[in-house]
């Protein structure tokens, strides 16, 4: 294959043609989630070895060797995909990816990437317009305004979190960019905090252990009534208070904390309150589900992942601030071939990332929001969580199921108790499936038990595919049984 237009047109249509039939059969439910092979077989059928050292693949045979990826993917636009909180991505999302490959534009750098710059930050405005922190007329009014609130996009919520949490260090102590950080600051975060966090807080040199619990429900949820007691104990001990970090919502349960109550102690006490809403901030487009999120307003900082519950491909999330002169004060570095005084009509957001080169993430969301609308995003949204709630009820109908709490999300745990609770017979159970691969789901822990995991990712999952899943736990289990893995 050359590296020219025509050669480009050539493969590019063999591989569409390849990836519409495996959206079809994905979509149709005609093939498996997932089939299972060693990493020496994948790369015996996808003739790796033979591709490093022959090169030479065209539009011929770049049907054979697409063929074999896809058939080792993960098919998460299936209906059985019920599984991690990845996007089962709108494929407008898709052909953004196609275009940031070929024109490789990395935009932290305006005149890089106009185009993805400039998407990129209205973007941000219509992020800050949903939580109340816009002070502009339409997302496209790029003005600085007093009080405006300011974030960018980075490869990933992790990448965000540590974002905020340097920011939030900046505030406090403000000489640690140069001098180090202190050595008694602590973060006060529910036990179900992401753990993105600890490992911010690690990369940071604060340690681990420099978070804090907070006391949560049976459910794992932050009781903010225990704020005050925590906090006070911490400063008893001659600690400050970087920062409050409160979900919504949950990895696991998809259940959100009070946001509005832990944000008010925050006012109180004038502490820093970062709200990872990495999978939950999404409800904010639905008025029927954005009530979960009430005083997300009061926070200092929020991620959101749009490639988690606003159907864009991987990466792209947002940390956005209530104060875009936080911006300026999480970084502080030098460097004379990016850092001088130059006429730009635009704007860098370098100075403000901890990525250097960095892709046009917001572009391959706009193009599912040119797609879809903000209705259109919001309807899935809306949908999504209902469907979970439809399959709490249809699996704690059964006798041998049991859910411990309603869906507050797209989120649910949910147990086979005939043969009684036993973690290692869930866990089982759950490795069975992806052995079989006609449906993925995931796996968690609450307060010491081991419950099976879904997450409604998809539209197409129906409550067909729920009592199917049931039904086919049901035959794993006797299975199980049988074989004794539940003494």
């Amino acid at each position: 294959m050359k590296n020219n237009a025509n050669d480009f047109k050539a493969v590019t249509n063999t591989v569409i043609n390849e990836l519409s039939e495996y959206l079809t059969e994905s979509q149709n439910g005609t093939i498996k989630t997932i089939t299972q092979r060693s990493p020496e077989e994948i790369a015996e059928q996808m003739q790796l070895e033979k591709w490093l050292k022959e090169g030479g693949l065209d539009s011929q045979s770049a049907t054979g060797f697409t063929q074999s990826y896809l058939a080792n993917t993960q098919h998460i636009h299936h209906p059985h995909y019920i599984g991690h909180q990845v996007a089962v991505p709108h494929v407008a999302s898709g052909i953004a990816d196609l275009i940031h490959g070929v024109i490789n534009n990395p935009m932290s750098i305006y005149e890089m990437g106009p185009a993805g710059a400039t998407i990129e930050r209205f973007l941000i405005n219509w992020m800050l317009d949903m939580i109340g922190w816009f002070k502009g007329d339409r997302p496209s009014d790029f003005k600085f305004r007093k009080g405006n609130g300011g974030g960018i996009l980075t490869h990933g919520g992790s990448v965000a979190n540590l974002t905020a949490m340097c920011a939030a260090r900046a505030a406090i102590a403000p000489d640690s960019w140069t001098q180090g950080t202190p050595n008694n600051l602590v973060v006060l975060a529910s036990e179900e905090a992401h753990y993105s966090i600890a490992r911010a807080l690690s990369i940071m040199g604060m340690g681990q252990n420099s978070i804090i619990p907070v006391k949560v429900n049976e459910l794992k949820v932050m009781q903010p009534e225990y704020l005050l007691e925590t906090y006070q104990n911490a400063i008893d001990q001659g600690k400050k208070v970087m920062a409050v970090v409160a979900n919504g919502c949950t990895t696991a349960t998809g259940l959100y904390d009070p946001l509005e109550d832990i944000g008010r102690f925050c006012q109180e006490h004038g502490l820093w309150y970062h709200i990872d809403g990495a999978h939950g901030a999404s409800a904010l487009l639905s008025t029927k589900e954005k009530h979960f999120l009430k005083g997300i307003e009061l926070a200092d900082s929020v991620i959101w992942d749009a490639h988690k519950m606003l159907r864009t491909s991987s990466l792209c999330a947002a940390v956005l601030f209530k104060d875009f002169k936080t911006l300026g004060t999480t970084f502080q570095q030098k460097g004379s071939y990016l850092f001088h005084n130059k006429e730009d009509i635009g704007f860098d957001s370098l100075p403000y990332t901890l990525e250097c080169t960095k892709a046009g993430l917001g572009t391959k969301l706009f193009w599912v929001l040119a797609a879809e609308g903000e209705k259109g995003l919001a309807q899935y949204i809306d949908d999504t969580y209902l469907n979970t709630r439809q399959f709490h009820d249809v699996i704690n109908a059964h006798p041998d199921f049991s859910c411990p709490y309603f869906p507050e999300s797209n989120i649910l745990c949910f147990e086979y108790t005939k043969f009684g609770q036993n973690n290692e017979f869930q866990l089982a159970i759950r490795n069975e499936l992806t052995k079989q691969g006609e449906f993925y789901i995931t796996s968690t822990e609450m307060n010491g038990i081991r419950y099976l995991r879904l997450t409604v990712m998809n539209t197409l999952t129906k409550s067909n595919h729920i009592e199917a899943l049931m039904n086919e736990i049901i035959k794993i289990a006797q299975l199980l049984k049988t074989t004794g893995i539940n003494n």
